[in-house]
């Protein structure tokens, strides 16, 4: 996909303040400091477009954006697992994730961000297991492969798709800093988007 805009539409905590259905949308989810956002500004090329942050937890609510004028929507979930949040705050996204996946009219699937140093998480396949109740598509991303040693990239993505639920989609090794794996995400989420 040509990326010819990208910009920040809302932030979102309920149904009524998501803006209009109008397109296909993504959602991007994943523990804190997986490095969602990372990821979405690599997608976009817009450094900055998606604040980050090395604290976890940053990011607190659905954060909409908008490509190309309308021609696809990305939607920057709150990280689940260990966060620098109150807890009430992080007692909220539970319901506010479940609510937005189970009933966005045009969501077209989900965008599972797993760190390649850490594999799956058990908070990662719980998330998993729950996803594929809901019958949404996802996508299974590596982040941060350029952290791993390149003589252990190889193994190291092995042992984390043996170390998921049968059945589940192949994973794409994905480095915000040198951009592997763009082309292949971008081709998983042009064929959900229907693009």
């Amino acid at each position: 996909m040509k990326i010819k805009a990208a910009e920040f539409v809302t932030s979102a905590v309920k149904p009524a303040q998501y803006p209009p259905a109008d397109w296909p949308e993504l959602a991007f989810a994943g523990r804190s400091n997986v490095g969602k956002s990372s990821l979405i500004n690599r997608l976009v090329n817009r450094r900055g477009l998606v604040r980050t942050s090395s604290t976890p937890g940053r990011t607190q609510l659905l954060n909409f954006f908008v490509v190309n004028a309308g021609q696809l929507g990305l939607v920057d979930l709150p990280g689940y697992g260990y966060a620098k949040a109150p807890v009430k705050v992080k007692a909220a996204w539970g319901p506010m994730i479940r609510t937005y996946i189970q009933q966005r009219a045009n969501l077209r699937g989900v965008v599972l961000i797993l760190d390649s140093r850490h594999g799956p998480t058990p908070r990662d396949l719980e998330f998993l297991g729950w996803l594929r109740t809901t019958g949404r598509p996802v996508v299974l991303v590596a982040t941060k492969v350029d952290k791993l040693k390149p003589s252990r990239r190889a193994a190291r993505l092995r042992d984390m798709a043996q170390a998921l639920p049968q059945g589940s989609p192949g994973l794409i090794p994905f480095s915000a800093l040198d951009g592997q794996g763009l082309e292949e995400l971008w081709t998983a989420i042009e064929t959900l988007a229907g693009l």
